[in-house]
């Protein structure tokens, strides 16, 4: 089957919102997501709308889109097998010959499976010019031990190499640590119950770790309590200091290592508002960061993403899907 190229390439506004178009659906059902399964599901239907987009004269690109942002990640999966199996083609493949730019882009988010595309952006913030601490906090901090698991053994297949060893090569110091101490996943679950005595412990052992040669200790507290204790060690650190924690990690840190721990506090204190953060400031941006926003909505269309909107109105003013049109248009 021979595609031909778009002739006619949307804006990067309509790319972004009105193909994706994750920014402005209701919640799913019983999630904090916005992308639900779709009810009136039919493979067959969906794979045959999918050729007739890239196999007419122009590429029918809104069509590729409503189908795409409408089904969950794993009514895409099975799309794609479908589509192989009828095609003998690829669909991804298929598509990235048919798309380009930031639509394209989108696509492999969507189609890829979640484990892969968290593999290749951590892969990318590891061997990239930019400092990783960003992308690979967000990535070894918010997701579950199970998608953490996934990623790092398809980051170990596709790459040939374990994470653990590009972030031993990439980094150093204490972001080094900071980040191997993740990717171990050795973070306790919440059992319930907050151990009082503990927390006390912790906010006594930051208190003197205030000191150079202290930093196995912050290190220690933040990558293995869970948050429900880490928010309790927050709230009594300030009431006996009369100042947050954050506040204590600007004056006894430094460059890479004070943005990681910032970000970590930040995902642990409020995780919702944490992307929240991250999609404003990808807004502000002199060029908005498509590739930040890309990966924090469709990454958490399934798990969260109603929650961050609101914690994005809460804290802007404004709703993020307005913020979106405004910033793209």
């Amino acid at each position: 089957m021979s595609v031909t190229r778009e002739k006619m390439v949307p804006s990067l506004s309509q790319q972004t919102l009105g193909h994706l178009g994750l920014a402005n659906k209701a919640a799913a059902w019983g999630t904090l997501g916005t992308l639900r399964t779709f009810l009136s599901f039919s493979v067959d239907r969906d794979v045959q709308r999918l050729l007739t987009a890239i196999a007419g004269q122009g590429v029918d690109s809104s069509a590729i889109m409503d189908v795409l942002t409408n089904r969950s990640r794993e009514q895409r999966k099975l799309i794609s097998r479908a589509f192989q199996e009828r095609t003998q083609q690829d669909l991804l493949a298929s598509l990235q010959a048919a798309l380009s730019g930031t639509l394209e882009r989108t696509v492999v988010a969507l189609l890829q499976p979640a484990a892969q595309f968290d593999a290749q952006e951590l892969r990318a913030a590891l061997k990239g010019s930019v400092s990783a601490e960003d992308v690979a906090v967000e990535i070894l901090a918010t997701r579950a031990p199970p998608q953490l698991q996934e990623c790092l053994a398809v980051y170990k297949q596709d790459f040939q190499v374990e994470a653990e060893k590009d972030i031993r090569s990439e980094t150093s110091g204490l972001l080094q640590d900071l980040l191997l101490a993740l990717v171990k996943g050795r973070r306790d679950s919440y059992s319930g119950i907050i151990d009082y005595n503990l927390a006390e412990q912790d906010v006594q052992a930051l208190r003197g770790a205030e000191e150079p040669n202290t930093e196995e200790t912050w290190i220690l507290i933040f990558t293995q309590r869970n948050a429900e204790h880490l928010i309790r060690v927050f709230e009594q650190y300030q009431r006996l200091t009369g100042q947050e924690l954050e506040e204590a990690v600007r004056k006894r840190f430094n460059g890479e290592a004070q943005a990681a721990l910032l970000h970590l506090a930040s995902v642990i204190r409020n995780t919702p508002r944490y992307f929240a953060d991250k999609l404003h400031q990808a807004l502000q941006e002199m060029e908005p960061s498509y590739q930040v926003l890309t990966r924090i909505l469709i990454s958490r269309s399934e798990t969260d993403l109603l929650s961050i909107r609101a914690e994005f109105k809460k804290k802007f003013g404004k709703s993020l899907y307005s913020s979106l049109q405004v910033r793209l248009s």
